[in-house]
This record gives structure tokens, sequence and C-alpha cells, in this order.
């Protein structure tokens, strides 16, 4: 057994939605690192670029902007197609592109709710349809195609605070992950997803600037999660070491779901 090899992702054809910052960035990074050809999407095309230069002067893989609104069917079509034009397959589709929403429980507007478990749940499953004949055209049996879905703990168990429609959406992303792995398993689509805890992301940014202390105090290992922990979690699912794990809800949080003290 080579344990280097067990880890490779090199010349992984890769896709990072929400690639441009954050935890999508984070996942982004260690893939290029490790080798892969990444395309990165998200709203902005100037944020794309910039993290696809930066990416690029990293190597020794590659990173290409592609940038689309996944809220958008449309977009979806557009984004599924240029990456055809460029792949013959995929090999790994992340579904990381999300977005949440805190309100109070009697004001907590409609149209928010409807915003993020379309983006957070729907589009997964559309993007993951549109993307299944690049999923299946280099696939076998003994080397799968990937998808890995970006859920989070607050899927696992309801957070303190209001955000109902996030908590709501990843615990959905976490059902569907499981709902997929059996049918796209038979197809040589290993489908898993990732439920991280508190990372540095722009989504965090708000709640670790107020909550930073009590948040830190409930996560047992002392410190919010790095690049490393996440990169290193879905290069796994994407490499050989991660072969026989399917349908699977990986929780990457230093053990806060353990904590009684957690937020």
């Amino acid at each position: 057994m080579n344990v280097q090899s067990l880890f490779s992702v090199q010349g992984k054809v890769v896709l990072v939605t929400g690639g441009s910052r954050g935890i999508g960035e984070m996942i982004a990074t260690g893939f290029v690192q490790g080798g892969a050809i990444v395309y990165i999407s998200s709203r902005s095309a100037k944020a794309c670029d910039e993290v696809a230069a930066k990416l690029n002067a990293l190597g020794p893989g590659k990173c290409i902007a592609v940038p689309a609104d996944l809220q958008s069917v449309d977009d979806i079509k557009k984004l599924v197609a240029e990456l055809t034009k460029r792949e013959t397959h995929l090999d790994v589709l992340v579904n990381n592109a999300g977005a949440t929403w805190g309100a109070p429980l009697d004001t907590y507007p409609d149209e928010a709710f409807q915003k993020v478990m379309n983006l957070n749940v729907t589009r997964i499953f559309t993007l993951t349809q549109a993307c299944l004949p690049l999923l299946r055209a280099n696939a076998t049996k003994d080397i799968p195609s990937r998808v890995i879905n970006i859920g989070s703990i607050n899927g696992e168990t309801p957070p303190g605070l209001e955000t109902y429609a996030y908590s709501a959406s990843k615990a959905a992303v976490h059902h569907l992950t499981r709902h997929l792995a059996g049918k796209m398993g038979q197809q040589h689509i290993l489908v898993n997803a990732i439920a991280p805890g508190s990372f540095p992301s722009k989504m965090m940014a708000a709640t670790l600037k107020s909550h930073g202390d009590s948040i830190i105090s409930g996560v047992p290992v002392g410190r919010v999660g790095t690049p490393e922990d996440i990169a290193g979690t879905c290069i796994y699912l994407a490499s050989r070491a991660g072969q026989y794990t399917v349908g699977a809800v990986i929780v990457v949080d230093g053990g806060a779901l353990q904590s009684s003290s957690r937020l």
C-alpha cells in the first residue's frame, strides 16, 4: 500500500461551488495544492478571477474561474455547458455554495426562507442532476466519481441562533446526500456530505465577532476550524482512501456537537 497515492487527487477535475471565499476557497486551495484541475464558481466574476489567480500562483494544480449565480437554473445550465466545453468528464463535484439568514421567529421573512432553501437544497439537486453526464463519463467501479455536499452541524442539531431556514436546509442536505448515495453509488458516483462546525468564513464572520468566545468555549479542542481541516476531509473523500465511504455525513467540528456548552 502506497499511502502517498492513497490520498492523491493529482489530475482530478473538480468543481467547487462558492469557491471564491470561505470554506469553498479553503477546499479549492487544497485540491489545487494536491495537483487537481479546479473550477470555482460564485456570483462575482471579479472574486472568482482573483481567487483563481491566487491559487494558480500556488500550484501545482490549476484553478479556472467560471462565475455563475446558482440561484438561477439558467446560470447552472450555462456553468455546466462551459465545463462541458472545457472537459470531457468531472471527477469531483463539491456542492458548497450556500446562504443563511437570521431573524426572530415572529418576523422571519418568507422570501428569505425561500431563498435559503432554494440555494442550499434545491439547487444542489439541480446542479448535481445537470452534472450527471460529466460525472458518469469516466466513472468506473475501480475509480468512481464523487459528489461532496457541504452541510453543517446545524443540520445535525438546532443552533441557539434564529437561523431557521439554514438549519432546516442543512438537515435536508444531509438526508438528500443519503438518498442520492444509494442510487448514484450504483452508477459509480459516490455521494457523501461534510458537516462543518465553526470556520472563519464570511458567513460566520458576524457570528464569530459577536459570539466568538462562547463558540470556542463550546469546542473541546479550543479553536475554530482551519483550511487544512476542511480540505483534508474533502481530499480523503475524493481520493482512493475514501472509496468505501458512501452516504456518510462526516462531522468536522472539533467535537462541538459533543459539548454541552455549544452555542
